[in-house]
């Protein structure tokens, strides 16, 4: 949900993942990832594939799907996936296949891809050598339907899966422009992961000649809150779902509007030092942002924090402010309108009405398996995952979860490069997670009860880049 500090001036600004990450070496497991044929050999029936629904499409025949390839061909955006995975995260090569970039009908024009200005974009991609499966994501943060790329469809096309990502409906950190109401523009993310989804597996089927053996859904931040969501609606779409630091929303709280308020009001006191930064402190642990987590402050405050809590209030409360859009950057407690002083529980009904169109509510329809680091401080663990595990269990729906605390795992997985004796990558533990649920909707074995992943003592960067036991 917040800015991403690495932007090109020609784009809109995008937010690393609420986002906002995933990565590990390639793992295999045999049933689930051996390809199981061309299905007419490089390319076969690239001309007669169409998206249902879609007002533009492009079908390119490409010798690399994988960003290793598609970086030169002009097939990805770099841009939309800064700062979401290590710098040494590896790159997988040899998948030769189908891209189908296009859009859907849509109003809005925030996404700039192609030079089409046009918003519900879309990348499909099909490779000659196929699993029998399906992954779709949407996007974290308010980033493009490239985003993705490097933490996900990268490893997942090197292990037979066809993959599909949508822009979700609206980029950019004006994103609340979008819709009629409170509320709209996010409701829309859900509404082009299910059109996509369905677009994604009759193309599959005009490309493979049968529907997908198994659909996945995956993604991480809001991303990650697209896949609680479409298990929860739509689970005859899925077999399953990996959920990486998903954004919860809940009518009563506790959501992102309820914890950020209390780190700007705080924050400054805290950084400020003197006889109040000690109450300022311990403010932020009581608000969710776990002790151990000071180090990580600074630079949330600065980038995700602020500007998190500021478009997101707009677009689910635009009245707070009053004809301001968004808020004043970094204002102090006591300004007028100022969104370190924004009290969501004292906010009007209408304000908890538009957070209720797209809450969660835990009952899951398929296997979800959630991953989420104990040093998020974007989404603070205790107010996020911890919160939605019991959601789930209290609607009776616990047998479809399991739920992993990843010690020392952060929201975004660029900050491991800051702080690598102090954090631990996500992606490998994301990929443990997916591997996981591959096993678990095929029957091979169930996935490991719920608990909290030990970061192993000693472990030097290279070997937490490379694995994530879950066991």
């Amino acid at each position: 949900m917040p800015t991403t500090p690495h932007r090109r001036p020609t784009r809109r600004a995008v937010l690393p993942a609420l986002s906002l990450t995933v990565a590990c070496l390639l793992l295999t497991t045999p049933a689930a990832a051996a390809p199981t044929g061309t299905s007419g050999g490089h390319c076969a029936g690239r001309t007669h594939l169409r998206v249902p629904g879609a007002a533009r499409q492009q079908a390119d025949c490409l010798d690399e799907l994988t960003t290793a390839g598609t970086v030169a061909s002009g097939h990805t955006d770099p841009a939309d996936y800064a700062g979401l995975t290590p710098k040494n995260l590896p790159t997988p090569t040899g998948v030769p296949g189908i891209q189908i970039d296009g859009y859907f009908p849509d109003t809005s024009t925030t996404n700039t891809n192609h030079g089409w200005n046009h918003d519900s974009q879309f990348v499909i991609r099909l490779p000659d050598h196929w699993n029998g499966g399906l992954v779709v994501a949407g996007t974290p943060g308010n980033r493009e339907q490239y985003a993705n790329d490097k933490a996900v469809s990268d490893w997942v096309l090197a292990r037979g899966y066809a993959y599909a990502a949508t822009d979700k409906g609206n980029t950019g950190t004006a994103f609340y422009r979008d819709g009629e109401r409170p509320g709209d523009a996010i409701a829309e993310w859900n509404t082009r992961l299910t059109q996509l989804t369905r677009a994604a597996r009759a193309v599959v089927a005009q490309r493979y000649h049968r529907l997908p053996a198994r659909t996945i859904a995956t993604g991480l931040s809001n991303g990650g809150y697209l896949v609680r969501w479409q298990l929860e609606n739509h689970p005859e779409l899925y077999d399953g779902g990996v959920d990486w630091e998903g954004t919860l929303w809940r009518a009563d709280g506790p959501n992102l509007l309820t914890f950020l308020p209390q780190a700007l009001r705080n924050y400054p006191a805290y950084a400020a030092g003197g006889p109040g930064a000690a109450e300022a402190e311990t403010a932020l642990h009581r608000a969710g942002f776990p002790a151990g987590s000071e180090f990580l402050w600074p630079y949330h405050y600065q980038v995700y924090w602020d500007l998190t809590q500021r478009i997101y209030r707009e677009e689910l409360d635009p009245g707070y402010d009053g004809a301001t859009e968004a808020g004043t950057p970094f204002c102090a407690s006591g300004t007028p309108g100022c969104d370190a002083d924004y009290d969501y529980a004292a906010r009007p009904a209408a304000v908890h009405r538009a957070v209720e169109r797209i809450a969660l509510t835990g009952r899951l329809g398929k296997p979800l398996i959630t991953i989420q680091g104990t040093l998020d401080v974007l989404l603070p663990i205790s107010q996020d995952s911890d919160v939605y595990a019991r959601m789930v269990h209290a609607a009776g729906r616990g047998a479809l979860l399991r739920y992993y605390r990843i010690e020392d795992g952060t929201h975004t997985d660029s900050l491991v490069d800051a702080f690598p004796g102090r954090l631990r990558p996500m992606v490998p533990c994301h990929r443990s997670a997916f591997e996981a649920l591959e096993r678990w909707i095929t029957g091979t074995a169930l996935p490991p009860a719920d608990h909290t992943v030990p970061r192993p003592p000693g472990a030097d960067p290279a070997t937490l880049l490379g694995n994530c036991p879950l066991n």
